[in-house]
């Protein structure tokens, strides 16, 4: 078992997001998860990422605020607890639209190139 503690989390910066702090909390590491990574964004009012795509599948869990996501012009408000799948190569754009922090769970695969 691997235990990271929260303190210890280290930061990391995703392309194309602004105003978000990223924190790796699992993965990417001797003893870790063999199959996924797992981060935590903490996005301030204003804050979000894309529009762009991946060529894997990420999941998106909100702890606390709303966060939204846009896909095809269609908007759907996440709020707490609420999570969404991003399929591989789907073009998304998610914006923070409150006055609130948006703190963000982020579950994604390796990248090929990862293993």
């Amino acid at each position: 078992m691997l235990v990271k503690r929260f303190e210890d989390a280290k930061p990391y910066v995703a392309p194309n997001h602004f105003d978000v702090t990223g924190l790796r909390l699992q993965g990417f590491e001797e003893g870790g998860p063999t199959n996924q990574w797992v981060g935590l964004s903490q996005f301030l009012p204003g804050g979000g990422a894309g529009p762009d795509s991946t060529p894997i599948e990420k999941v998106y869990v909100v702890l606390e605020g709303e966060m939204t996501v846009i896909i095809d012009g269609e908007e759907t408000v996440l709020g707490k607890y609420d999570s969404c799948t991003i399929p591989p190569g789907q073009v998304r754009k998610i914006e923070n639209r409150s006055n609130h922090i948006c703190t963000m769970l982020v579950v994604m695969p390796y990248p090929p190139e990862a293993k």
